[in-house]
């Protein structure tokens, strides 16, 4: 079972919520051979919520949809985060990691200098529900070594609030830790799940960029003299004040689940070429050479 903490009650955490500064609707494409899935947090995003560089939302009952899976692909300067809501799904690198993610598990993966990997269904029928978040490394980390690992579902902290369950899968919600602290982007990532009318607040630095996707129901952000409602599937970007110390919510009538995710920058240089997230357009040209050098690995699916 998972570790679940009850959090005594107390007046207000957040004393100035941060607004709302635009709502998202992602996206809808697909990736890996044929996975459909809608694109959340978009690459013209990148800087506005450095240091996140990329969601992916992923949900289908329609085996078709995501039977292909994400055969071997590389991956460089980054980490991936992936939680599963509901199926399976089972990870091979060319590091030797090997496990299957599961319902409510987490896989958190450093690609640091480089590796290859691939993601495939272990499943053939049945729901696949779940995201992939892309989170960036600083420059001095981008060619550190890999890292993966395995959070089960019962590894990752709940606590409990009237009317709210969040799990913490990063950074401290209300005193609770959670499964993952990264020192440099101080990640925090929650998922939240409100019974009908009831209301979450989160501290979150004012430094610190910070989004909330709403994949069940819907919420509203409070904004202190008014409120902004979000239905499911959209994102929220909240606005970055110097007085802001928080965000504040409140599910609609069918109750709510949602993500909320926060970071420090890093305010660096970002480039891209597809998998590989660098700080130039000299390291991304480093990095296609040693891909096709074999200097990756061995791909896990040979």
């Amino acid at each position: 079972m998972s570790t679940t903490l009850t959090a005594p009650t107390t007046d207000a955490l957040v004393r100035t919520p941060r607004a709302v500064e635009r709502l998202v609707a992602g996206q809808a494409t697909s990736d890996g051979d044929g996975v459909k899935l809608t694109r959340v947090l978009t690459q013209s995003l990148q800087r506005r919520l450095d240091p996140f560089l990329m969601l992916d939302a992923f949900g289908s009952d329609d085996a078709a949809d995501y039977i292909g899976g994400f055969p071997d692909h590389p991956h460089r300067g980054f980490e991936t985060v992936t939680y599963m809501i509901a199926g399976r799904m089972r990870h091979r690198d060319s590091a030797g990691n090997e496990g299957v993610l599961r319902n409510g598990g987490v896989q958190w993966m450093t690609a640091g200098r480089g590796l290859i990997h691939s993601e495939l269904p272990e499943q053939e029928a049945g729901r696949m529900e779940g995201f992939q978040l892309w989170l960036n490394l600083p420059a001095a980390d981008k060619m550190t070594a890999p890292g993966y690992r395995d959070i089960a579902s019962d590894e990752i902290p709940e606590l409990r609030l009237p009317g709210a369950t969040v799990r913490v899968i990063a950074g401290a919600s209300h005193g609770v830790a959670g499964a993952v602290q990264k020192p440099h982007t101080q990640p925090l990532y929650l998922d939240l799940h409100l019974e009908p009318g009831a209301a979450f607040e989160q501290l979150v630095p004012a430094g610190h960029n910070a989004f909330v996707h709403v994949y069940r129901g819907s919420l509203a952000i409070d904004e202190g003299d008014a409120a902004t409602t979000v239905p499911a599937q959209r994102m929220a970007v909240l606005a970055n004040r110097p007085e802001a110390d928080g965000v504040r919510v409140r599910a609609g009538a069918d109750g709510a689940r949602a993500l909320i995710i926060a970071g420090r920058p890093l305010g660096e240089p970002i480039a891209q070429y597809g998998p590989f997230v660098m700080n130039s357009q000299a390291e991304i040209f480093q990095a296609v050479e040693d891909f096709r050098a074999g200097k990756f690995g061995k791909p896990p699916g040979r």
